[in-house]
């Protein structure tokens, strides 16, 4: 037991042969600290080597709104290269031709569009060593809030 108890009574006239014993016993915090060691231990390595993350950089819009090529793809699958409708086999070959030394590109297509049109011109794109940087629209909370 940690501490001793006279019965409650503290005015009793029987003494008791240890008194009150104040101190903690610092086996069980002992053991927990060292068991949490270890597994810090072991979790170090595995944190050090997990999944990698570049976490974004945050500025002002102005600075980071860039003249990039658009790359468009309607609702039907359409290519667009800014308003000129281009072959999707040719779509690097003239991004290169009518924007030289692009090395990144803004693709905006209609949220209706099936998924295979996108995959596949980011994947050329990603081909082609161009950065697709994707458009997106922010989502307008005011109606949310009307409904």
């Amino acid at each position: 037991m940690a501490i001793g108890i006279n019965g409650g009574n503290s005015r009793s006239n029987r003494r008791t042969p240890y008194g009150a014993l104040s101190e903690i016993n610092v086996t069980p915090f002992v053991d927990v600290m060292l068991v949490l060691l270890i597994i810090f231990m072991l979790t170090a390595h595995v944190m050090e080597f997990g999944i990698q993350v570049d976490v974004p950089k945050t500025r002002a819009v102005q600075d980071s709104a860039k003249e990039l090529p658009v790359v468009n793809i309607t609702k039907d699958g359409s290519l667009y290269l800014n308003e000129k409708e281009v072959n999707f086999n040719a779509l690097s070959t003239e991004i290169q031709r009518r924007f030289p030394g692009a090395t990144a590109v803004y693709l905006r297509a209609d949220k209706e569009t099936v998924w295979e049109p996108i995959a596949q011109v980011m994947s050329e794109l990603g081909n082609a060593k161009l950065q697709v940087n994707a458009v997106t629209q922010p989502e307008d909370t005011a109606n949310k809030r009307r409904k």
